[in-house]
């Protein structure tokens, strides 16, 4: 599903801009498989896109010209991801009815559903589902996506800096689901008794966090919080006084504490900055406590509003503040549930051209960009 789509051309590159880096990747049919056969990251300057927004054109339009020159991509055409608050998911339910009857009803109707006014915004739909009422009524289960039009304008215009092409803009929650749920979905046997359970992505990267509830291969709920690893890293950079790139290679070399375990530092951490290792540490666990109570508010809501499933007992971790040390483990313990570490590259094949070893040390990055990849492919 997209939020609009212009349409096709070539073998569409997944583009993937995010607060402090790009990533873009291109994928081909391999055998009934896919195939990773030109991949590129690049860092943009800090404030060109904020929480999920761009806000400086220029920049961010000759960041990409500067990835494709580096990574040698020769695609013009691109699928690109949005998410931040001015992209709203609702599910909503309508009697049956044809689709041409349905958008004209969601159209007058979306007012009802989201915050932003009907005429700033770029509406789509997609049915996910269908069941019989009390009534004997057939009813439809249905996923309404709203963006704000000037926002939407903002990112084109980025991409159009560069020279590119956008073929469809899609909601970046389905397609991190996309690439990191298989269609059938994470836990399609496993039941509480005859009550479906569900599946929680949590997608952490620089700028926000992206949280998405799965049934049955499908997304249900999303939600965008702006919690995320900027905010780990500048509370390190207030707290001791460094600049953010020091406050980020000291988070990543701390990392979290394991839980229970009597050495709190990493082996081989310097002697010389353990006890502002140590300091680091203690600000990390403060700040993942919000951060675990954030997200535990996201799924609290959803199941207080969903009409089956009643836990949630998977999650999956993914986006670049996954590689945080320990993350997973204080995850699981806060909100008592599995925590995985997706892997979206389970079913994609490497081309011999891309280095493994770079696309190893990025895969918690990839995907959403893979995800976007993949719907040019499925279009």
């Amino acid at each position: 599903m997209g939020i609009f789509s212009f349409g096709r051309g070539g073998v569409p590159v997944g583009l993937d801009i995010g607060s402090n880096s790009i990533h873009a990747v291109q994928l081909k049919p391999a055998g009934g498989q896919y195939s990773l056969v030109r991949f590129g990251t690049i860092r943009i300057p800090m404030g060109a896109v904020v929480e999920g927004e761009v806000v400086d054109i220029e920049a961010v339009g000759h960041s990409i010209s500067q990835l494709w020159r580096k990574a040698g991509f020769s695609e013009k055409h691109v699928i690109t991801g949005v998410a931040n608050q001015k992209v709203v998911v609702r599910m909503v339910e309508f009697p049956a009815m044809d689709k041409q009857e349905l958008d004209s009803a969601l159209r007058f109707q979306a007012q009802d559903y989201i915050p932003i006014p009907i005429e700033e915004a770029i509406l789509d739909f997609e049915v996910v589902g269908e069941y019989t009422n009390v009534n004997d009524e057939r009813m439809l289960e249905v996923l309404l996506v709203a963006a704000q039009r000037d926002m939407i304008g903002n990112h084109l215009a980025a991409i159009e800096r560069a020279g590119l092409k956008t073929n469809i803009i899609d909601a970046s929650a389905f397609a991190i689901v996309r690439s990191l749920i298989d269609p059938e979905g994470v836990l399609p046997a496993e039941t509480e008794g005859d009550v479906p359970e569900a599946t929680g992505i949590i997608h952490v990267s620089a700028g926000l966090t992206i949280i998405v509830v799965v049934e049955r291969g499908r997304p249900r709920f999303t939600r965008v919080s702006s919690l995320a690893g900027n905010d780990f890293t500048q509370s390190i950079a207030d707290a001791l006084n460094l600049t953010f790139d020091e406050a980020e290679d000291l988070k990543q070399a701390a990392g979290l504490p394991p839980l229970g375990g009597e050495e709190r530092l990493p082996v081989g951490f310097p002697v010389e900055k353990q006890e502002m290792g140590d300091a680091a540490q203690e600000i990390l666990e403060r700040q993942v406590s919000k951060f675990i109570a954030e997200i535990r508010r996201s799924l609290d809501y959803y199941l207080t509003q969903a009409t089956q499933v009643r836990a949630i007992r998977k999650l999956v971790l993914s986006g670049g503040g996954a590689n945080l040390a320990n993350l997973d483990s204080y995850l699981e313990k806060g909100l008592q549930a599995e925590v995985v570490l997706g892997k979206p590259l389970r079913n994609i094949k490497v081309a011999p051209a891309v280095s493994a070893d770079e696309i190893a040390a990025e895969e918690a990055s990839l995907p959403l960009c893979l995800g976007l990849a993949l719907r040019g492919l499925q279009q």
